[in-house]
């Protein structure tokens, strides 16, 4: 994902210092993060976190959703596409099964972004299936890189109203410019124009293009 589309899909999770309990008691920190995840253990670790240990934790949990929409998806993405799908897939580990990715894959665009409003239970979930479909539909990101970020009790309870709104676009890419690249090809990708910069070619996107550049020249050869 791009730091737009990580911070974009902060703002939809919210970041939660502390381990909390989620809505179906399971030890969950940060954006999301259980124990399948890999470490650290919620149920074990209790201390409160920085954020920014948080967000770097997300990068790396976000890897595995970028890796099964790689998978699923055969067709070419721009980065906002990219973006919306992870998100979506981040929320309902959906994306192998769903009618979207079918009409994806059959190269029906129009199809696909009708189809996000497919996955709309419970109703809270709405909003936030909305604005993928904007993202996937128009290019434009929603939450302009802000998301919330809550405390919770030492009994696992979010503690809603003691949240606080940051700018997380604005700490990925501190956080970028003083690392050294991961990626020597940071020359950008095709995408919508939003007025800003586009974002690196990372390594799940480059694969991405590979593909894409496979299906161009079976195509010719045909």
């Amino acid at each position: 994902m791009s730091n737009r589309g990580l911070a974009e899909l902060a703002g939809h999770e919210g970041i939660v210092t502390s381990r909390y309990k989620d809505s179906v008691g399971v030890w969950t920190v940060g954006v999301g993060h259980t124990k399948p995840a890999g470490p650290p253990d919620p149920a074990k670790d209790t201390r409160t976190y920085e954020v920014q240990e948080l967000i770097e934790l997300f990068r790396k949990d976000v890897a595995k959703y970028e890796s099964d929409v790689l998978r699923a998806v055969k067709v070419h993405l721009t980065q906002t596409q990219f973006d919306a799908l992870v998100s979506f897939h981040y929320n309902t580990g959906g994306i192998a099964n769903a009618q979207l990715t079918k009409s994806l894959n059959a190269k029906n665009f129009k199809l696909a972004g009708e189809q996000f409003m497919g996955w709309s239970k419970p109703a809270e979930i709405i909003p936030r299936r909305q604005k993928e479909q904007k993202l996937f539909q128009s290019g434009v990101y929603s939450n302009n890189g802000m998301a919330n970020v809550y405390p919770a009790s030492s009994s696992g309870a979010v503690q809603w109203g003691k949240g606080t709104r940051i700018d997380v676009l604005k700490m990925l890419e501190t956080n970028a410019s003083t690392s050294p690249p991961s990626n020597p090809d940071n020359s950008g990708v095709s995408g919508p124009n939003d007025g800003v910069s586009s974002p690196p070619r990372t390594p799940s996107i480059i694969l991405a293009e590979i593909r894409a550049l496979h299906e161009e020249l079976e195509e010719a050869i045909r």
